[in-house]
């Protein structure tokens, strides 16, 4: 058996250990983000370290623990903190969370993050739905042998995220007044910000947001047949944008302040995923 997925098995064993409970969405919460677990209807949280081989959020702002409960009626498990390539993980284990959620019953992942923002029209705290992504230098969490138990080699990526679950958030946000933008979200590794040089080169492919996270999350659940929705909180004008230097704390102000927001849209969402 494949070693990735071995483990994979062995943390499944561990959180079915605890609860049996059976999400059909699965929430990855970003950067200031995780407070909307508060309001959810809880059945039963996880903590990270009792799952035995799972990866550790070592970043402020990050629980480091799953979620399972309710939004109104749907069962969701939510992670309230991800990890990231950043922190030294192998990508194996950045996206075994994603790949673990969707053994758990998942059919729907929900993507949100923190980005810097490249669009001049958008402004900070802004909520962009993610239409597209580009990777840059992130390796793909699909090299290597095939996991074959999880999807087919040659995953096909030209609708990650699914137009269904897109015009579902763009008309709740317009049902509830809240802005939205569109665009296309590049991964970077990270923890560095992007320098201005690279923020030019990503304008110049078209990349609207920008992060450390989501794309190979993204990559790994379309692999397994999942469908995928993202939205990005803009905390900030990435670098070469704006005369302030970049720092993270700016980004979790941002992100928190935009957090009603986001918890209206996110919930109203997810209540009419249910329905799908």
């Amino acid at each position: 058996m494949d070693a990735r997925y071995e483990k994979l098995l062995k943390c499944l064993e561990s959180v079915r250990k605890k609860t049996d409970f059976v999400p059909k969405v699965a929430i990855v919460l970003g950067s200031g983000l995780g407070n909307y677990a508060d309001d959810i209807k809880i059945e039963c949280e996880v903590d990270y370290h009792d799952i035995e081989g799972f990866p550790i959020s070592t970043v402020p702002g990050h629980a480091g623990k799953f979620i399972f409960g309710y939004v109104k009626d749907v069962p969701v498990v939510c992670m309230k903190g991800r990890v990231h390539f950043y922190e030294g993980y192998p990508i194996s284990d950045v996206v075994l969370p994603t790949r673990l959620m969707k053994l758990m019953g998942a059919e729907i992942l929900f993507l949100t993050n923190a980005s810097g923002g490249l669009n001049t029209s958008f402004c900070a705290g802004d909520f962009m739905i993610i239409t597209d992504h580009i990777s840059c230098f992130a390796p793909n969490p699909l090299i290597g042998p095939n996991i074959d138990e999880l999807g087919t080699r040659f995953p096909d990526m030209t609708h990650v995220y699914d137009e269904d679950l897109r015009d579902i958030i763009e008309k709740t946000a317009k049902d509830h007044n809240i802005k939205v933008q569109k665009g296309v979200y590049a991964q970077l590794t990270g923890p560095s910000f992007e320098s201005p040089a690279e923020i030019r080169m990503l304008r110049t492919l078209g990349v609207d947001a920008v992060g450390m996270s989501t794309v190979v999350e993204a990559v790994a659940a379309n692999h397994m047949g999942m469908k995928i929705c993202g939205i990005s909180c803009v905390c900030n004008l990435a670098a070469g944008m704006s005369a302030n230097p970049l720092t993270h704390e700016e980004v979790q102000a941002a992100a928190n302040e935009a957090a009603p927001k986001f918890k209206k849209l996110v919930t109203e969402s997810v209540i009419k995923f249910g329905a799908l």
